[in-house]
């Protein structure tokens, strides 16, 4: 395979000392300076060559060298610290040399609109393979959970780069979070978020980083996480309703599913309709939530949905706001059903 020669640059090492820059602590910034685990990461991407590929956190331009190498049509990189428009002015000017387009945006990912972002032509059918669209990131630990979940419902709904298809993400997290991402059913990390990674991607952890090939060195090892969305989900039911079912799920990891099930229901229903709703799924409610499949609490999703629309009633119950009081005769007729 042919790399792309970029004209002669200083290294990231010397330019961080040139403009005298350290991590800022408040953003969580950890600069990856190993070459090799730069060119290991980037290459769990995949085929970027021809390929629109947009960066999260560039920072001071390391990993951006290593996707520019590999000749993509278009590189994109979202940075939200304007101290390194220097570094990467530079390389996007480098690029242009050998006809390279290099895109910076100065701006928060968790805010940016990334619906136009990609060009339409490149465009693919879900049904089809992903397409030649890339997103890659070194993230910062402080943002790397809430983006993925922001990313998880944009896939589920298919927007933003999603909308081009099936565009697989490239994604740092700290060691302990990667595992999590990619835990089975009945292992010990298994959470909230193995479930909801899971049931729109096939997450997988490709490669530990040791923390010392990072600036300044963190007190944790990094994991290289790669998502390829599924052709089908493995949930027919919507982001917020899933999210909202396995958040209760794993509201209290060491009870049985259905105690933490319960805290869906007010307190006067809560043993009535926790009860119905295992079930309506024929599942058995002695489980806890890392015994949970997916496709499980799909089902408790439809359980759920079921008993909304017999009772409308309990769809506003907010367990952690003050209880709810809900009409006599209801209480009635849920006695009544569970006796069916």
């Amino acid at each position: 395979m042919k790399f792309l020669r970029l004209p002669p640059l200083p290294t990231v090492r010397d330019l961080v000392k040139l403009y005298r820059l350290n991590a800022v602590k408040q953003l969580s910034q950890n600069f990856l300076m190993d070459e090799r685990m730069i060119a290991k990461m980037v290459k769990k991407a995949g085929r970027l060559k021809h390929s629109h590929v947009l960066e999260v956190g560039p920072g001071p331009g390391g990993i951006t060298r290593a996707i520019l190498r590999k000749m993509p049509e278009r590189v994109i990189v979202i940075e939200k610290d304007r101290r390194f428009k220097p570094f990467l002015e530079m390389l996007a000017d480098a690029f242009a040399t050998v006809d390279g387009k290099m895109e910076v945006i100065y701006d928060d990912i968790m805010r940016i609109n990334m619906n136009n972002v990609f060009p339409k032509e490149e465009k693919r059918s879900w049904e089809e393979g992903c397409p030649k669209v890339h997103l890659i990131g070194n993230l910062p630990f402080n943002v790397s959970t809430p983006l993925i979940i922001l990313w998880l419902h944009a896939i589920s709904e298919r927007r933003g780069p999603w909308s081009m298809g099936r565009t697989k993400m490239t994604l740092t997290f700290q060691k302990e979070v990667a595992e999590r991402l990619v835990a089975d059913v009945t292992e010990d990390q298994r959470c909230r978020l193995s479930v909801m990674a899971q049931a729109w991607t096939h997450p997988q952890l490709q490669f530990i980083i040791p923390g010392k090939a990072f600036v300044p060195q963190p007190d944790v090892d990094v994991g290289v996480v790669t998502f390829t969305p599924l052709v089908k989900p493995r949930t027919k039911h919507n982001f917020k309703l899933f999210e909202k079912i396995t958040r209760h799920v794993f509201s209290f990891r060491q009870k049985y599913n259905i105690k933490c099930v319960a805290t869906l229901f007010p307190p006067e229903l809560r043993e009535q309709l926790s009860l119905m709703m295992f079930r309506l799924c024929n599942l058995q409610p002695n489980m806890i939530s890392t015994q949970l499949s997916v496709d499980d609490i799909d089902k408790l999703c439809s359980a759920y949905l079921y008993l909304c629309d017999k009772h409308p009633e309990i769809t506003t119950y907010n367990y952690r706001a003050s209880r709810k009081i809900l009409p006599v005769n209801m209480t009635q007729n849920v006695e009544i059903e569970a006796c069916i």
